[in-house]
């Protein structure tokens, strides 16, 4: 386990850090309050955290489970929250996106982040919440709300870099054939899209209840925070249903323009093939060596023959060129 930092706040200002094992002790007024960061915690260390916050056994359970989707559940004194956050990795151009999720619990004088599977930590968070102690003076609630907002914000980052890759295929595929990697690019990164639809899903309800739910740790006045936070995850659904609508369409509009090739392709080798059916033709009839053919004596007879070949191939090519099929 990583235990990233565990510090009191007194009226929005650090107090003191503190050991995990003495967290709960350090809380000497009722104003003041805990935040615990752990990073990938096993059962032992999360267990000691349970014990001096009476957190609820379930939602233990649910904090080390690293696949967890997005919830919220109130146990009592307490609530929990499980959100999933995303990054985008890989090569250049080959980029995936990978998912962890970060588990909160929250009380009057507490709250605990247990993140697993990314590397994008809250201390940026944290920073910020020290640096404006009127805003940190809210208390849990209030912190709950800037990670919450501070993980959206992440989904945004990776949407926007999506979407410029997308936005760049499209217009490669008015100009030039996908290959075979390009068109396992756009189907992979559908296949990214669908997964995380799924995901949001569960964030935009979790985001809801928040405003439609009246929960004891929770205070009214946080309640705008919320409703901001909501719309931002909205925000996020739309962009992400846009994404998978270009998606389509530049598969398809791939596909068409595509056909359009290979059709002009075809359409130039049957006129070729026309073209050359005459004088194989002519040739074939005149080879068949018989003895008894009507001209094989004449003796302008090659010239004729030629000329009528010329004529006919020539007349064809302009009519096929006419109607563009040259």
């Amino acid at each position: 386990m990583t235990l990233i930092a565990a510090r009191v706040y007194r009226d929005g200002r650090l107090l003191t850090d503190v050991s995990l094992d003495q967290a709960s002790a350090k809380l000497e007024k009722a104003g003041d309050f805990v935040w615990i960061g752990l990073h990938e915690p096993d059962d032992q260390e999360l267990d000691l955290v349970r014990k001096q916050f009476g957190l609820h056994e379930l939602a233990v359970e649910d904090a080390l489970d690293p696949k967890h989707l997005p919830k919220m559940e109130s146990y009592g004194d307490h609530l929990f929250v499980v959100a999933r956050t995303m990054l985008l990795e890989g090569p250049h151009g080959q980029e995936r996106i990978a998912y962890g999720n970060t588990a909160i619990f929250v009380g009057r004088q507490f709250i605990i982040t247990v993140r697993h599977g990314s590397d994008r930590g809250h201390n940026p968070v944290r920073k910020q919440l020290e640096a404006t102690p009127w805003l940190l003076k809210n208390g849990p609630d209030y912190v709950l709300h800037a990670i919450l907002d501070f993980i959206v914000d992440g989904y945004f980052e990776v949407i926007d870099l999506v979407e410029e890759g997308v936005l760049a295929m499209e217009d490669r595929s008015f100009d030039h054939f996908l290959n075979r990697e390009e068109t396992a690019r756009l189907f992979s990164l559908r296949r990214d899209l669908f997964r995380l639809q799924r995901i949001l899903g569960p964030m935009e309800d979790l985001a809801g209840r928040f405003i439609n739910i009246d929960l004891p740790q929770i205070d009214h006045e946080i309640d705008p925070y919320f409703r901001d936070l909501a719309d931002h995850v909205r925000r996020v659904s739309y962009r992400v249903a846009g994404l998978r609508d270009t998606l389509t369409s530049v598969i398809e509009t791939s596909g068409l323009l595509e056909q359009q090739r290979q059709g002009v392709i075809t359409r130039q080798l049957a006129a070729w093939a026309a073209i050359l059916a005459v004088p194989t033709a002519i040739a074939g009839i005149y080879g068949m060596n018989f003895e008894h053919m009507p001209e094989l004596g004449w003796e302008y007879g090659y010239a004729a023959v030629w000329g009528m070949m010329l004529i006919i191939c020539v007349t064809l090519y302009i009519r096929f060129k006419r109607a563009g099929w040259l």
